[in-house]
């Protein structure tokens, strides 16, 4: 918050609990500075993929209506970090609009979003958003899509037994029934692994690993760009 915005959201928690306002200028002046110090990477409100968003004076305003104790910067501060957890943990980092093979600029890119979202700029992507929007029957036409060109069926309970013995394939029809992005769709973007479309990401030893994540990011932007898409 600015110091403009601290002044205000101070002369809001004087007017609900007036023993928290100052006792002359010199005190007023020293209050604001402190809340300004620790509320700095505080905003004064920020979006939330569900709706509930956070705002500063609400958390004044629930701090005097609970607490006993007037209220400090860190009634709002705690609450404020609380929340950033929660919508960092419910983002995925859609794919940036730059060019996957300049890794420096991808990187930055990715930085600059996530840092919108933990600065309250920008509202978190879930993932499930991805999907929002979509009739269950567009749902399942994706998922028969989807199993379909994997290609040879078997019934589901053989399918079963035999994932243990294919995990690779149990996870890829596993994704299609869920209706979610499959990372083996695109070839991965990542600059030391390079695997084609259809086969595993490689770790540095070039053995086989779980998909890396910019590949699932590429898949899932390109599954919400073409949502109808096999």
């Amino acid at each position: 918050m600015t110091r403009r915005e601290v002044a205000a959201l101070l002369a809001y928690a004087a007017k609900l609990d007036p023993r928290s306002a100052p006792a002359d200028e010199a005190a007023a002046a020293e209050t604001l500075q402190q809340w300004a110090d620790l509320l700095a990477d505080v905003p004064p409100t920020a979006p939330h993929p569900e709706g509930r968003g956070w705002d500063a004076a609400k958390a004044v305003r629930h701090h005097i209506a609970t607490s006993q104790y007037p209220v400090k910067p860190a009634d709002v501060s705690r609450p404020w970090h609380a929340f950033r957890r929660d919508i960092l943990s419910r983002h995925v980092d859609p794919v940036p609009a730059v060019d996957p093979d300049d890794a420096p600029a991808y990187r930055r890119a990715l930085a600059a979003q996530r840092r919108a979202v933990e600065t309250g700029a920008a509202v978190a992507t879930p993932r499930a958003a991805l999907t929002t929007g979509q009739s269950r029957q567009e749902r399942d036409r994706y998922a028969a899509d989807r199993l379909a060109a994997l290609g040879g069926y078997v019934p589901r309970t053989v399918a079963q037994e035999l994932a243990a013995y294919r995990p690779r394939r149990a996870e890829r029809e596993r994704r299609a029934t869920a209706g979610l992005p499959d990372p083996l769709d695109v070839a991965c973007p990542c600059e030391w692994c390079r695997a084609p479309a259809g086969s595993p990401c490689l770790d540095h030893h070039r053995n086989p690993r779980t998909a890396h994540p910019t590949r699932l990011d590429l898949a899932t932007a390109q599954r919400h760009a073409h949502p109808g898409a096999a």
